[in-house]
């Protein structure tokens, strides 16, 4: 089975007791463990995989949840770090009658922006690993450079690179450093993971399909698509795409779907022997199919890595469909 790394945020989601208020009128939060790349390896981990999270903590009650949370997940710790210089990032939310979400981040620094490359120096890499990043940490620190690091050792390993942007604006300074952050790292990625939220913003490009056409760029050789409840689409370099529906189902919170759905992705990566692109290229209809029933099935229940589905609920779920 493939190992999968994950670089970047683990932080606090502060989930609101209520829906349907601004964050401003909110009384009452729910802490849950979340940052989109902890939840990708809790994901990956849940559902059978061989997950390491490289990322900081700070020396608080915050990363020591966070830790305990993620090892009884599943998820490998080593090159989880903690340091007293900053905290633990937290991110209070607010949710509208749909579930969907409003962020306010309290990071400034936290501690994972001061994650040094030294942290990751002795991993050795193989061509069957698999690396995924998004874009919330490529603010300028220590942390986007270990990316940088990460990204090249992999590369010259071998492995396959995902890149799941995961904008969130309000961490940046402006729009256009975040753009081109996005840009400048996509170029590095295998897979791209990308939301109808996000084409337009990412390419400056309105027709959907010319948007998702630019974003073969450099390395890309798939595009993963997710279009919320309307399902997701794979997308080829070489001409050709699947895509599955979607399910219905009664949401109560958004928080971490996207994670859950990539990182069901990565396990159907994982647990198959084959070439990364030969899997999606030739199981591609079912890898979406898995993975929306992931994605769909978090929205159910609170918070991100809480609200995971283990295989027995997806089994269940997808044979009553």
């Amino acid at each position: 089975m493939r190992r999968l790394y994950t670089i970047g945020e683990a932080l606090i989601d502060f989930i609101p007791t209520e829906k349907g208020k601004k964050l401003k009128d909110i009384n009452g939060f729910e802490p849950q463990v979340g940052g989109a790349p902890a939840n990708v390896a809790a994901a990956h981990a849940i559902l059978g995989g061989e997950s390491h999270l490289l990322t900081q903590l700070g020396t608080d009650a915050f990363g020591d949840r966070i830790l305990e949370l993620l090892e009884s997940k599943g998820v490998h710790t080593d090159y989880i770090t903690r340091t007293r210089q900053a905290n633990t990032g937290l991110a209070f939310v607010s949710l509208d009658d749909t579930g969907n979400r409003d962020f306010s981040f309290y990071r400034n620094p936290s501690a994972d922006l001061l994650y040094d490359e030294s942290a990751v120096s002795d991993i050795e890499f193989h061509k069957a690993d698999l690396l995924h990043f998004c874009s919330v940490d490529l603010v300028e620190s220590d942390m986007k450079e270990t990316h940088r690091v990460v990204i090249e050792k992999v590369r010259e390993a071998g492995g396959t690179v995902v890149f799941d942007p995961n904008i969130r604006l309000p961490l940046w300074e402006d729009e256009n450093a975040c753009r081109e952050a996005v840009r400048e790292f996509m170029k590095f990625a295998d897979i791209v993971k990308v939301s109808d939220e996000e084409l337009e913003f990412i390419t400056g490009i309105q027709d959907e399909s010319d948007a998702v056409s630019a974003l073969f760029a450099d390395h890309v050789e798939t595009v993963i698509y997710t279009k919320g409840p309307s399902g997701s689409e794979i997308i080829y370099r070489e001409g050709g795409y699947c895509e599955h529906p979607g399910y219905e189902v009664e949401t109560v919170d958004t928080t971490g779907a996207g994670d859950a759905f990539i990182g069901a992705v990565l396990y159907q990566l994982s647990s198959n022997t084959k070439p990364v692109m030969e899997i999606l290229r030739e199981n591609g209809p079912e890898v979406l199919r898995f993975a929306n029933a992931v994605g769909a099935l978090s929205t159910t229940r609170k918070g991100a890595i809480t609200s995971i589905p283990v295989p027995d609920e997806i089994d269940a779920f997808t044979s009553s469909i």
